[in-house]
């Protein structure tokens, strides 16, 4: 993109601070910004998870930030997916229970980046990232009934939209 992300405008703000206030939609209570040590911008009001292998991908990630969640799920949200709505994770709450999350799927792969994982899952994940077997689509397949699929419909795959190349902005 030839800059990061997070700080590219959409709707008068930056994306992270869009993704911030859909989570806050959401009512959710406790929140963390998963970035590298490198992004100095996120405000000091904020906490800020790292991950624990650099480099290691979205896992890392979610690892890091299934470590210090004190909830039993945690919703993972992208910072590049501009169209995303409240209303899609509402939809995969309904699937979820103690230890069972939900993320959405479409044409056979899952879209692990606006997505519902328990808690439970966290050894798990840093058990994948030990083994340096960090696929998101690996790592879901393998968590079973702890995870729950939706399928995503044609109406719904929009939301899915994500900004990767300046041409996508």
């Amino acid at each position: 993109m030839g800059t990061d992300k997070a700080l590219l405008s959409v709707e008068g703000r930056a994306l992270w601070e869009r993704q911030w206030a859909l989570l806050d939609e959401l009512n959710v209570t406790q929140k963390f910004l998963s970035a590298r040590p490198e992004q100095m911008w996120a405000p000091t009001n904020i906490e800020i998870v790292h991950d624990s292998i650099a480099d290691a991908g979205p896992l890392a990630g979610i690892a890091a930030a299934m470590v210090r969640a004190t909830t039993t799920h945690l919703i993972v949200l992208a910072v590049d997916l501009p169209q995303m709505q409240a209303e899609w994770f509402e939809t995969l709450q309904d699937g979820c229970a103690l230890d069972v999350g939900a993320v959405g799927k479409r044409d056979g792969f899952y879209e692990p980046l606006a997505a519902i994982y328990p808690c439970s899952l966290r050894e798990a994940a840093e058990q994948a990232l030990r083994s340096e077997e960090r696929s998101l689509q690996r790592f879901i397949a393998q968590a079973g009934s702890a995870m729950k699929s939706r399928e995503i419909t044609a109406e719904q795959a929009g939301l899915f939209a994500n900004w990767n190349q300046p041409s996508d902005a």
